[in-house]
């Protein structure tokens, strides 16, 4: 049972749509959230085809709802014929109420943003992976730049002396 579930991902384009690699740079990333997406049929289709971009998506807040701005799904050209596809257009994200008004909290009180950090399919589903967000400033930036070297020489070093031994 096991082996026709994995082969059932593979052929619905399996794992990762798009990831936002710029917001671990950018921002703090705090609590995640899965959030489904409300989308249109020719979205969906070229989504499958590898046409979707959340590099410049933020999530906000509208009359307690939940909303997805600027992610690009580049329409396929035979999909969308009889549609006037606007590739940037808001989509809306689906999410519990509990869930719901607690972002609401964290966001209009604390100040944090809510940033997408990845786009993937879960049993022919496209979700979307929410981050409660702080930005950074830019001596943070360098910080965690610097701690990354840091944990990649170590490696290396720990790597070259158990292979010595």
């Amino acid at each position: 049972m096991a082996g026709t579930k994995k082969a059932k991902d593979t052929e619905s384009g399996g794992g990762t749509i798009a990831l936002n690699r710029r917001a671990r740079h950018e921002y703090a990333l705090g609590d995640r959230y899965e959030a489904g997406l409300a989308l249109q049929g020719w979205e969906l289709k070229a989504i499958r085809a590898g046409r979707a971009n959340i590099g410049d998506a933020y999530a906000l807040v509208r009359g307690g709802e939940l909303f997805l701005f600027g992610a690009q799904v580049t329409p396929l050209i035979q999909a969308s014929t009889h549609v006037v596809a606007d590739d940037r257009r808001t989509r809306k994200l689906l999410l519990h109420r509990h869930e719901i008004d607690k972002l609401i909290g964290k966001v209009e009180r604390d100040g944090y943003t809510l940033v997408p950090t990845a786009m993937y399919w879960k049993s022919n589903k496209v979700k979307l992976e929410l981050a409660l967000a702080k930005g950074k400033q830019e001596h943070d930036k360098r910080d965690s730049a610097r701690d990354k070297d840091w944990q990649r020489e170590k490696q290396r070093a720990l790597r070259h002396r158990n292979k010595d031994a």
